[in-house]
């Protein structure tokens, strides 16, 4: 049986930290998949507080060239910061859905003033530990993880002055197969676990995620869950803006978010990067949706009665 928990709903349509438009409809795409009446369906409560607003690309001022838009992207960011606080005080599960990987820096924002010995799982294409000095694109979207455990430009890095937001030894960053040299070089000197489509074809995602699940919960009550649909092969899930090929499987992804769900380590989490203009047919929202029902609790079979 599935315990019944209170997850309050945070949509953000938020395309400032990449290049491809589109990925702003993400949560309503998710929406329309049904993600409100099928958490439901799990015997969840769900609260949906609708979409953070902020500025869009219409009015958003480019800035500087190696983190755009990062004053508006900051705006955004606050406001997404003060509603997951909300959910924290009021014993809510935060769900954020985004909009592209840079919402993440919002929801540390608001989580961290609530406690930072947490640990981080980052399940990603792309390890998103560039610096404003590494970054080849000036997309912040690839800077989310290096700002939350306190790396990089000072406003990014000291957001809501609490640096770092979180345990960079309960780091584990999964399924990853897209890298830049300088975030390598980064990655090599920090306490980050990372786990690579090598590793998971060499291991197997269950042994990968029981690793995962250790150095992330330990010594630690609150993890965070980021995951990014981009970690699937782009032949499962098209409808994504910075598709890399030789992703995860659809079971492999769903394996993940079950062992998650049944260690019962989850404290918030987020889904991003969920472009419907990329997509076909709504498949790639109807996924997030299914991976979000694995995560909360889904089985194939329910457990027999005793």
């Amino acid at each position: 049986m599935v315990m019944c928990m209170k997850i309050g709903i945070i949509g953000v349509p938020m395309d400032l930290g990449q290049k491809r438009r589109g990925v702003d409809m993400g949560p309503t795409a998710m929406r329309i998949a049904g993600l409100i009446d099928r958490l439901s369906d799990l015997g969840h409560q769900i609260f949906d507080f609708g979409n953070v607003t902020g500025p869009d690309r219409s009015t958003a001022r480019h800035g500087m060239d190696n983190a755009r838009y990062l004053a508006d992207i900051l705006k955004m960011c606050n406001n997404i910061a003060e509603q997951v606080s909300a959910c924290v005080s009021e014993k809510m599960m935060p769900l954020v859905i985004g909009g592209d990987q840079s919402v993440s820096i919002g929801t540390f924002g608001g989580l961290a003033p609530h406690g930072t010995d947490r640990g981080i799982i980052w399940i990603d294409a792309h390890a998103d530990f560039n610096t404003h000095r590494t970054t080849p694109s000036g997309n912040v979207h690839g800077m989310a993880l290096a700002a939350i455990l306190g790396k990089g430009l000072p406003r990014l890095a000291d957001f809501r002055k609490i640096s770092p937001k979180a345990l960079e030894k309960n780091t584990v960053i999964i399924g990853c197969r897209s890298i830049d040299n300088g975030e390598d070089d980064l990655l090599s000197r920090s306490k980050i676990t990372v786990y690579t489509m090598k590793e998971v074809d060499e291991m197997g995602i269950a042994e990968v995620m029981e690793q995962a699940i250790h150095i992330a919960r330990r010594g630690t009550s609150d993890v965070h869950v980021s995951f990014d649909i981009d970690v699937l092969d782009p032949r499962e899930a098209p409808g994504t803006g910075t598709p890399v090929p030789g992703g995860l499987t659809y079971r492999e992804a769903h394996l993940a978010m079950e062992m998650l769900h049944e260690a019962g380590i989850v404290t918030s989490a987020e889904l991003v990067e969920v472009n419907p203009i990329l997509d076909h047919e709504n498949r790639t929202a109807e996924i997030a949706v299914q991976l979000l029902e694995s995560l909360f609790g889904k089985r194939i079979l329910k457990p027999k009665r005793k």
